[in-house]
């Protein structure tokens, strides 16, 4: 079977293994929700349908602080990252990992 790009997968798959990432490490679906929803402008994201690459490029109000989003996610520099699909990726992924990791809301959302 071919491998399937992050950004051909359905967005609520994707969406469920960060939600899953937060609450092992003792955070809530409500918490991921704030986030993305601070990162994106998406209001409900369990009304969102789609891949994940639509819920990436159709955002409708991406945070201009997202670039104040460093550090490295899996051995990659966030702020190096040049295509825009993947830094939007990167950059929640970031976010959620900063979550799962106990960082105050407050740092989190910059």
């Amino acid at each position: 079977m071919p491998r399937q790009s992050v950004f051909d997968m359905d967005f609520a798959n994707v969406y469920a293994c960060l939600v899953r990432k937060a609450e092992r490490k003792g955070r809530t679906k409500a918490e991921v929700d704030k986030v993305a929803a601070w990162l994106t402008g998406y209001e409900d994201m369990d009304a969102v349908t789609g891949t994940y690459g639509e819920f990436l490029a159709s955002a409708p109000a991406w945070n201009p602080r997202a670039e104040m989003i460093t550090g490295s996610i899996c051995g990659v520099k966030v702020e190096a990252i040049a295509d825009p699909m993947t830094k939007r990726m990167r950059q929640l992924d970031k976010l959620v990992d900063e979550l799962a990791k106990g960082k105050p809301m407050e740092k989190v959302l910059r």
